[in-house]
């Protein structure tokens, strides 16, 4: 699988036999780990590097879990970070106040770890579909995340690793306008330093590589705006 597409996923526990179950059962499934023990460390890391999702336990040393969520979804850069927060507190109450804070999704400990697997799924391709390995087809382009293969009308289609990994984007957020900018923090990823214009020589090539099966016409260029997938201008 492409480095870009095993999901990072950032653990906040303070119990340290907790932390290694999760690290070891994530690492295992192929998602890349970062395991902090405190909110305030956490905060640290994610100045440094966004994570794909965040797990946050409920209960910890210093500013809770509950805490670091209201104050990931208050800052712009991660507000829109996919979190499940992880706590001791069974009660309907504090589910939904977990959930009123902005959390995704709110696991009940001890929990499964197939079932925190699972949930980690659902999260990722409802707010982050382009980390999934689901198959997706698109008037009549297929694009398979697994085996890392493009098709467009029965055609291969042959493309370079971020020209997959734009189109993969694209085609998990059709029809809405990314900016550059934008497309450089999904796709590079966050805290690279790349010039903007990279995005438009890929674009090119993606353009180029799509051309055999006519689907170069479904990225457009938004004047003034950015990049744009679909079916119709």
């Amino acid at each position: 699988m492409d480095p870009k597409m095993n999901p990072t996923i950032l653990v906040v526990e303070d119990e340290p036999a907790i932390q290694d179950l999760i690290q070891m059962n994530l690492e295992m499934g192929g998602y890349r780990v970062l395991v902090k023990g405190s909110a305030e460390d956490a905060l640290k890391t994610v100045q440094l590097e966004l994570p794909d999702l965040a797990l946050l336990d409920w209960m910890l040393p210093g500013m809770s879990g509950i805490d670091l969520t209201r104050k990931l979804r208050g800052d712009s850069r991660t507000k829109t970070l996919p979190i499940i927060l992880l706590t001791a507190r069974g009660e309907e109450e504090d589910k939904l106040r977990g959930l009123e804070t902005g959390a995704d999704d709110y696991m009940v400990k001890p929990f499964s770890l197939r079932e925190l697997e699972a949930r980690i799924k659902a999260v990722l391709r409802r707010r982050a579909p382009q980390l999934t390995e689901d198959l997706i087809e698109y008037h009549g382009l297929k694009l398979d995340p697994a085996s890392h293969k493009v098709t467009g009308k029965g055609i291969t289609l042959q493309m370079g690793p971020t020209e997959f990994r734009l189109l993969h984007f694209f085609m998990t957020h059709l029809d809405r306008v990314y900016s550059r900018t934008q497309l450089l923090d999904m796709v590079w990823g966050d805290h690279v330093f790349i010039e903007e214009r990279t995005v438009d020589v890929h674009i090119r090539r993606l353009r180029s590589a799509l051309a055999p099966s006519g689907h170069d016409a479904f990225v457009h260029t938004v004047r003034g705006s950015g990049y744009r997938f679909s079916k119709d201008s």
